[in-house]
């Protein structure tokens, strides 16, 4: 009598086990089915877990910060150093001249046809430069470094100008009011970031244009729904942050108590801790 064997065919999409005995009865074991049943099954059940689309708007620096009493030291002797080093400029060399000419002017031995080169022409002056000059920098008026009550107006983009800022909104979660960095529940045939680029066009008479840095995320979070708007298969809430440049709006202050604009140190005063801890993962002081 032939001994039983055992043929094994493995092929990449399924694992068929043969066995044959001395009469005859074959035995075949479909684990790739199993395995497709039970993927259909956990397939067909929803996810307890909604995903959003969130981004973080940074509104730039628009002025340089101001200099601390160390590189205002350092930028003098660097002044120093670069003025003690140069050569004279156009403007003093025509200085130089000017002077040398009315010297010789002066002089009982002038003879005023050495002057043929400036013969009908209109002579100005390094100093007549220099008027001119002083008295254009003196209509100059330069724009504010700060624009005075509103550095701590929250919901103006145009408060710490050389800092940058980041914009909240308040959202209504349960029965609570937070701040969030703006965030929308995602749609079906959409990608995350479209997601977050409607979250952003979303907001209510702000008109913000802003330019994504790329199409993956930067951050993530995961919260759970309070337990009193908890529904049935809906347990919280998986958050994807993207981050965005602020490249233009108008110039009008959002609707106080629901948008803010706050430095990075400022977070702490508005956001969760636990917010807090992933947000500031991804957010950099520039």
């Amino acid at each position: 009598m032939a001994a039983p064997f055992t043929r094994v065919y493995r092929p990449f999409w399924r694992i068929i086990t043969t066995t044959t005995s001395n009469r005859g009865v074959r035995n075949v074991s479909y684990t790739s089915q199993r395995w497709s049943a039970q993927n259909v099954k956990t397939a067909g059940a929803a996810s307890p877990w909604a995903l959003h689309g969130a981004v973080c708007v940074q509104r730039l620096p628009v002025v340089s910060q101001d200099r601390s009493p160390i590189e205002e030291e350092f930028m003098e002797l660097m002044h120093k150093m670069e003025l003690e080093r140069s050569l004279l400029a156009d403007h003093e060399l025509k200085l130089l001249d000017d002077a040398a000419r009315m010297s010789r002017k002066q002089e009982e031995d002038y003879d005023s046809d050495e002057e043929e080169d400036y013969k009908d022409k209109e002579i100005v002056t390094a100093q007549d430069l220099e008027d001119i000059w002083e008295q254009k920098l003196k209509d100059f008026q330069p724009a504010l470094r700060s624009q005075g009550n509103d550095q701590k107006d929250a919901s103006s983009s145009e408060r710490c100008l050389s800092d940058s800022l980041i914009l909240l909104v308040k959202k209504d979660v349960g029965s609570q009011k937070l701040w969030l960095l703006p965030q929308i529940q995602w749609q079906m045939g959409e990608t995350l970031r479209q997601t977050a680029e409607r979250a952003l066009a979303s907001l209510p008479d702000a008109d913000l244009k802003a330019t994504f840095l790329g199409n993956a995320p930067c951050g993530f979070y995961k919260y759970k729904y309070p337990k009193d708007v908890q529904k049935e298969g809906s347990v919280g809430a998986k958050v994807f942050f993207f981050k965005a440049v602020l490249s233009s709006h108008k110039h009008l202050p959002l609707e106080k108590n629901s948008f803010a604009w706050v430095k990075k140190d400022e977070l702490q005063d508005f956001l969760k801790p636990e917010y807090l801890k992933q947000v500031r993962r991804f957010i950099m002081a520039l």
